[in-house]
């Protein structure tokens, strides 16, 4: 008897030290996988910062090749084979694109040689804003601390940059961009051309349990991106012509051309309603009194609230379902990432997460998150 109560009272102890050994060993364990996630996750920004011009590159062919598709699938439709179909429609975007940077050229150079006639006002405008900060600066001066002697400034004397310091220096983010846009055309063709290949190719990297997943997941992003390319497209257009008539009306230079670079702007969520007014302010310094100063502020400032409230949502919210903090957070990060095409790929980018998440079981909270 004394032995059997000796096993009886061991055994409790051992089963609570294995256990509280198996609670130690889980806890390891998930704080092991947390900063392995956490460690991959400061790995792929770490690429996307170095790596921006490939990766933003890519992103852009990527968004060309859904434009082009339906141009692509309407001539195989009609019996022309798909590498060739392809071909076509990326000798047609080159030479649009060739067209467009032509005719903005050319317009920019117009508006350019005509700026020096709004010299004087210009100058006006600007030395009556910088008397009035003058004025303010000695007024807080005068009452922070005592008038101090004037100190002598010292200049430095720069030389002026030789060839190869423009090529091997500053040079060199212009050599970058070209040779990455260089590249766009052909990474465009190929994707149009192997698109069903590489759809393929991508599901089959998941395990045979999971390609059905994969393969919703792929369709429901291509339908986003469409959605998102047609719906800012259709919306664009509209901002165009309600502002190339307006400006038209106002007697603003080259009101086609700003209207154009003002409308399509403003669809940058948030910030672009501040870019969207440069063009027609600067195009019609010389020729805008404060009346028509108050109409291009209400009609940009009216168009971008109507976009972002009224036709976005409709056209565009409902493939992305995102929330405006999620939307103002990728704004921040992407265009921190890279720049100015961070804005105009935060949008997509992140909504494509946003439906990754929701076919994943373990990050459907995040996925709830980004939604609204």
């Amino acid at each position: 008897m004394s032995v059997i109560n000796r096993v009886t009272h061991i055994e409790p102890r051992n089963s609570a030290a294995e256990a509280e050994e198996e609670e130690i060993l889980h806890a390891s364990i998930r704080a092991g996988s947390l900063a392995q996630i956490v460690v991959a996750i400061v790995a792929v920004l770490g690429l996307a910062y170095l790596l921006k011009v490939v990766i933003v590159t890519a992103l852009s062919a990527v968004l060309l090749a859904f434009i082009l598709d339906p141009l692509v699938t309407g001539l195989e439709r009609i019996r022309i084979p798909r590498a060739a179909g392809a071909l076509i429609a990326v000798v047609l975007l080159v030479v649009f694109s060739l067209g467009l940077t032509y005719f903005f050229y050319n317009h920019a150079v117009d508006f350019a040689t005509e700026l020096p006639k709004y010299s004087s006002k210009i100058r006006s405008t600007v030395g009556k804003i910088r008397t009035q900060t003058t004025k303010i600066a000695q007024s807080t001066r005068s009452v922070i601390a005592p008038p101090e002697k004037s100190k002598a400034v010292p200049v430095q004397i720069k030389p002026e940059p030789d060839l190869i310091t423009m090529i091997t220096g500053d040079g060199s983010t212009v050599v970058d961009v070209i040779l990455a846009i260089s590249f766009v055309p052909f990474l465009v063709y190929f994707m149009l051309t192997w698109k069903d290949h590489a759809q393929r190719a991508t599901v089959r990297l998941f395990p045979e349990e999971h390609r059905l997943t994969a393969h919703r997941t792929v369709g429901r992003i291509s339908h986003m991106i469409r959605g998102f390319i047609v719906g800012n497209a259709v919306i664009g257009l509209l901002n165009t012509a309600v502002s190339v008539l307006i400006f038209w009306v106002l007697g603003i230079p080259y009101f086609y051309f700003v209207g154009v670079i003002s409308g399509f702007v403003s669809l940058i969520p948030y910030f672009g309603v501040f870019l969207a007014l440069l063009p027609p302010l600067a195009a019609g310094i010389d020729v805008l009194n404060k009346t028509a100063i108050m109409i291009v502020f209400v009609t940009v400032l009216g168009l971008h609230v109507v976009t972002m409230n009224v036709f976005y949502p409709k056209v565009v919210g409902k493939r992305l379902r995102l929330n405006p903090l999620a939307v103002t957070l990728a704004l921040l990060f992407w265009a921190w990432i890279w720049g100015t095409m961070g804005l105009l790929l935060a949008v997509p980018l992140v909504g494509a997460a946003k439906i990754i998440c929701d076919h994943i079981d373990s990050l459907r909270g995040f996925g709830a998150w980004l939604g609204e």
